[in-house]
């Protein structure tokens, strides 16, 4: 028998219009990408945050290594929401300042899956 790989959730981010065409052909889960997180961030922080424009289906965050060229290590994140209006309401209640620092966000989708592995 063969061992089955989870699978892995791929995010995209697209122009709303492009995000409605793709709709009418997949179901999807619509969330936000948080860009410039500082690392002492964990999830439990993040989908507290952002519980306040909905209910949060999935949170992940990955951290990026320290490099030569920048000063300290960052981290992003990903947070989808149970409806399309949920995170259309967090996108557009920005800025938003997490953990002290103003961090970027952009709306992204991601094909639904039935058991999500962040």
């Amino acid at each position: 028998m063969k061992k089955m790989e989870p699978q892995r959730r791929v995010y995209i981010s697209l122009p709303k219009k492009c995000m409605a065409a793709l709709a009418e052909k997949c179901k999807l889960d619509h969330g936000l990408f948080i860009k410039d997180l500082i690392t002492n961030i964990n999830e439990g922080y993040l989908q507290a945050y952002f519980r306040q424009w909905g209910s949060i289906t999935a949170c992940t965050i990955k951290k990026t290594p320290q490099d030569s060229d920048s000063k300290s290590a960052s981290a992003f994140g990903f947070v989808m929401f149970s409806s399309e209006e949920e995170a259309d309401t967090a996108d557009w209640a920005g800025p938003h300042y997490i953990g002290g620092m103003e961090v970027e966000v952009k709306r992204v989708v991601s094909l639904k899956m039935d058991d999500p592995e962040g």
